[in-house]
């Protein structure tokens, strides 16, 4: 068996603390076994290993997702990535491709999808065991995972079944609704309907023939190189609801999706994250705060109040999962980010009348990581120094830097940093076009510059 979990999305329901880089699954605010603090990815990944199912999972995802995964998870992770973002069914298409043709992983082999998110306790992935077992005695072209409602909820998906066979464990699926209404959902329930949680499984071989039938290149590179052409869809509508024989595998424990601040503040460690105050007669209510000054909540009932550098949210929380229509005017870029080397948030932005901009950062890299060996085309830069020490590589020499240090780094000038201990400092960006794609990187390993430049005649001074 096989896993293929797929991580994508901006999870812009629980903005302002996600955006492109942090998606939902990325946040850190449930409570991990030692009370520390954990994300669902985190949690997810420590779950596969506990059944055993770990070493049969890849991780689908996008560029932009890729160092948050590896902070959080370890750089050993395997990851499939996306050229682009193309919805499910291209990214499901890329990472059966990879199997098929980089591991030559059989057509026989039972392949499942779920999502890198689901809040559920570990006999959830012993229920995923069973799929494949449920493909071979039913024949069937899909196999799924329903979970059995305990209310008729209309922000999910449902099965329902044609059939419940007294023999099998699984059911035989009739057809999808997509969040109906309460009484819908209700009727349906009592025709034992189950929950979608997105998960599936097939046969590697179903996959590659209806790629075949489409003529979708099967080579791993070679879609690569062709992933703009494949349709954006979702999987469910390219292949689930064409499919002719389906079955789903009945899940009756806890399972839930934390995708909007009402779902996820149930199950957060904590009513109050980061500076402020909530008082002793606020109600159901939290605050997670990410910014440098304190917020404080007064005698509010039902609400979330979260404040990132991104944005300030007060909601409440019945109406939170409302947000993603409301902010979908805003087109700013990130302004926090975590990466494999640590961490940078946006301090302030400005584009002036001649067309010039400006961007302040600030930045920390973690003691014994490093930034790439890199230059820029459009900007310059000033750094500063307000934190630890370092060894700063620049065209000419290594040398050590500590607080206090004013670093220029004029367009075109190669660049990286190395730190020695946590080191913070102020980046301060300017020119025009300024953009997170103008990097021309050479080295990423530190050892690689050490010796790149201990092969040149520039000076190392440490």
């Amino acid at each position: 068996m096989r896993l293929i979990l797929l991580s994508g999305g901006s999870g812009k329901r629980l903005w302002p603390l996600s955006n492109d880089t942090r998606s939902k699954q990325f946040l850190k605010v449930l409570e991990g076994a030692s009370n520390e603090k954990q994300s669902m990815v985190q949690r997810v990944w420590k779950q596969l290993k506990n059944v055993g199912l770990v070493d049969s999972a890849i991780i689908a995802t996008s560029k932009m997702q890729r160092d948050m995964i590896h902070s959080q998870l370890g750089v050993d992770v395997p990851l499939i990535m996306e050229p682009e973002r193309r919805d499910t069914f291209p990214a499901i298409v890329l990472a059966a491709s990879y199997l098929y043709s980089i591991q030559n992983v059989s057509e026989e082999e039972t392949v499942v999808v779920l999502p890198v998110d689901p809040f559920v306790h570990d006999h959830f992935f012993e229920k995923i065991k069973e799929l494949e077992k449920v493909l071979s005695e039913s024949n069937a072209e899909l196999a799924l995972i329903g979970v059995k409602p305990t209310y008729p909820a209309s922000k999910y998906g449902y099965i329902v079944p044609k059939e419940i066979s007294k023999v099998n464990s699984f059911i035989t699926v009739n057809r999808f609704i997509e969040k109906p209404n309460h009484e819908i959902a209700q009727k349906i329930i009592d025709m034992n309907a189950l929950w979608n949680c997105g998960v599936f499984a097939f046969k590697l071989k179903f996959l590659i023939e209806k790629l075949v039938e489409r003529s979708i290149p099967l080579n791993y590179d070679e879609l690569v190189q062709n992933y703009e052409d494949l349709p954006k869809i979702s999987f469910d509508y390219e292949v689930v609801e064409k499919a002719q024989h389906i079955v789903a595998l009945p899940y009756e424990g806890y399972w839930k999706d934390l995708g909007t601040w009402n779902t996820l503040t149930e199950e957060m460690a904590t009513t109050q994250l980061g500076k402020g105050v909530l008082s002793d007669d606020t109600e159901n209510t939290h605050l997670i705060n990410e910014l440098d000054i304190p917020v404080t909540v007064i005698g509010v009932k039902d609400v979330v109040v979260a404040a990132s550098p991104d944005g300030i949210l007060v909601a409440n929380k019945a109406s939170s999962p409302n947000i993603k229509d409301l902010i979908g005017g805003f087109n700013q870029p990130p302004m926090y980010e975590e990466r494999i080397w640590g961490w940078s948030r946006v301090l302030d932005y400005a584009k002036y009348d001649d067309g010039n901009e400006m961007v302040t950062k600030r930045i920390c890299i973690l003691k014994n990581k490093n930034s790439s060996y890199h230059y820029h085309n459009l900007r310059d830069e000033v750094w500063t120094i307000v934190r630890g020490e370092g060894e700063l590589a620049l065209d000419e020499y290594i040398t050590r830097v500590k607080a206090g240090d004013i670093i220029h780094l004029p367009a075109g000038k190669k660049h990286g940093i190395k730190a020695l201990s946590d080191l913070e400092f102020v980046e301060v960006q300017t020119g025009i076009g300024i953009s997170d794609e103008d990097f021309t990187r050479h080295y990423f390993k530190w050892e690689d510059v050490i010796a790149h430049f201990s092969k040149s005649k520039a000076k190392v001074i440490l």
